[in-house]
């Protein structure tokens, strides 16, 4: 039986109809294509950018490590091997990036400069003559000890953090009390041992102003300068350091083997001078003796002494050895 002609279903598609299946198919592309092209990270491309740190407030001679990190186009670090260089003045710098503050104080912007395949980053740097960033992060340190820290009875009072590197112990503690941290053998206090080395050294390497001669400061009255004693330095009486009417005035005392101060011993500060720029680099140990008012930081190599009644303002850092209290001392950060 044939069916007539008119009575067939069409299957013609309407332009409407066709256009919507178009853009199905359109659609349904687009999204294959993506699902195709997903981006796989790649491996970290060429250097883009250098950033070099820190930004540093330094005193005159004091040396600084710098580090360089290189990033890609993406942010991703990349291995440099920079090239060390000093544009704008300030200090020296050697290949490994130890920079090294000059003898002039200043803003040193954008100064230190690592480069690697012509791509530079930079750091600033001040200089300044006031001593009393050189700790950095040991300034809140009133105690460092390399064996351990003893305090052999109340009252005693450290008014600051204390840490011992590498030794692991403390003794008397309580009843003396600490009222900052204690860090005993740990990273930190590794740490500000590193620190105060550094600060010892540099101490150590300032030139000379003044022989002491004799090597007995007390009943002296004395400027702002470096003094030093090739053996032991002592103080008897009261030693007067006149700051002549500069807040940031420094002394520097480089003392070749012990100091020792006799009983009721006092370092005096006049004309403005602060106990914060008062520096005893020490070669061996150091005592106070009893009822030492004593105003300054002692930095020694091997062991410091506090007999009963003597008080610091200031810091009893000793690399190697121990730092020892007897009774009712005092330490306070100036």
């Amino acid at each position: 039986m044939r069916i007539p002609i008119n009575n067939r279903t069409s299957r013609t598609l309407s332009p409407p109809s066709l256009m919507a299946r178009l853009a199905v198919v359109v659609t349904l592309a687009t999204l294959l294509s993506a699902a195709c092209n997903v981006h796989t990270p790649s491996a970290p491309g060429s250097v883009f950018s250098i950033s070099v740190t820190p930004n540093v407030t330094l005193a005159i001679n004091e040396p600084q490590q710098f580090i360089a990190v290189g990033k890609d186009a993406e942010g991703r670090v990349v291995s440099i091997t920079p090239t060390w260089s000093v544009v704008a003045g300030g200090g020296a710098i050697d290949n490994a990036g130890m920079f090294t503050a000059g003898a002039v104080a200043g803003t040193f912007a954008n100064t230190v400069k690592a480069t690697d395949r012509g791509v530079s980053g930079f750091a600033s740097v001040i200089v300044t003559n006031v001593l009393n960033n050189i700790l950095g992060s040991a300034n809140s340190y009133g105690i460092l000890a390399g064996s351990t820290v003893t305090c052999a009875g109340a009252p005693g009072t450290i008014n600051a953090d204390v840490g011992v590197s590498p030794g692991s112990t403390t003794t008397g503690f309580p009843p003396c009390t600490i009222t900052g941290s204690t860090h005993l053998a740990d990273a930190v206090a590794g740490t500000q041992q590193g620190r105060l080395t550094g600060a010892y050294n540099y101490l150590a390497g300032r030139p000379c102003g003044t022989v002491v001669t004799p090597a007995d400061l007390g009943g002296r009255t004395l400027a702002p300068g470096v003094y030093c004693a090739a053996t032991s330095m002592g103080v008897t009486g009261t030693v007067t350091l006149d700051g002549r009417g500069d807040a940031n005035a420094t002394f520097v005392f480089q003392v070749g083997s012990t100091l020792v101060t006799g009983t009721g011993a006092n370092i005096a500060l006049i004309g403005g001078a602060q106990a914060k720029n008062v520096w005893w680099q020490v070669g061996s140990s150091a005592t106070l003796g009893t009822g030492t008012t004593f105003r300054g930081n002692i930095l020694a190599l091997t062991s410091i002494t506090l007999v009963d009644n003597a008080t610091m303002l200031g810091r009893a850092l000793a690399r190697n050895g121990a730092v020892s209290l007897g009774t009712n001392n005092s330490i306070t950060l100036p």
